[in-house]
């Protein structure tokens, strides 16, 4: 079940801290209230109210998985035969709870989802297939495509007012 966040509306400020953040979420706060003209604690005021509004919804780092062994970065469309709200949930659900699928989006088109997998080897991705595509009974069909270059990877959100 899912809780109902507060409504917020976000001005230049706002915007301008979250293009920050997006750039170099460990920037000091210091640091930040001195590129939008405000104080640090004007700063970490505003960065949890975005945060508890879930404008903000995580701190990470990023990794490049290159560095930390072999990967493979696999793009994945699926086909699914019913489109029920009850199983598109479910695979929904499915999808976001496999650590190899980094991203996952709901598709209008030939496809119902694109998936971006990261793993290992291709036996990995195999193992992978056999579990989620071949072991799914409303998997119709699925398309893999290889990437050969990490060109752009990134969520940065563009905030211009």
């Amino acid at each position: 079940m899912s809780r109902s966040l507060p409504s917020i509306t976000l001005d230049r400020h706002d915007r301008a801290i979250l293009a920050i953040l997006q750039r170099n979420n460990a920037t000091p706060q210091r640091l930040i209230g001195e590129a939008v003209n405000l104080s640090a604690p004007a700063v970490q005021r505003r960065i949890r109210r975005m945060e508890e509004a879930g404008v903000i919804t995580a701190n990470v780092a990023v990794v490049d998985p290159a560095r930390l062994g072999p990967s493979i970065t696999i793009v994945v469309e699926v086909e699914v035969i019913s489109e029920t709200a009850e199983l598109i949930d479910a695979a929904k659900r499915e999808f976001a709870a496999i650590p190899e699928v980094q991203q996952c989006y709901y598709v209008t088109g030939e496809a119902d989802f694109v998936l971006i997998v990261v793993v290992p080897t291709m036996t990995a991705y195999e193992a992978l297939t056999r579990r989620l595509f071949f072991g799914n009974n409303n998997v119709k069909r699925f398309r893999t495509l290889v990437a050969m270059d990490r060109i752009k990877v990134g969520l940065t959100v563009p905030v211009a007012e």
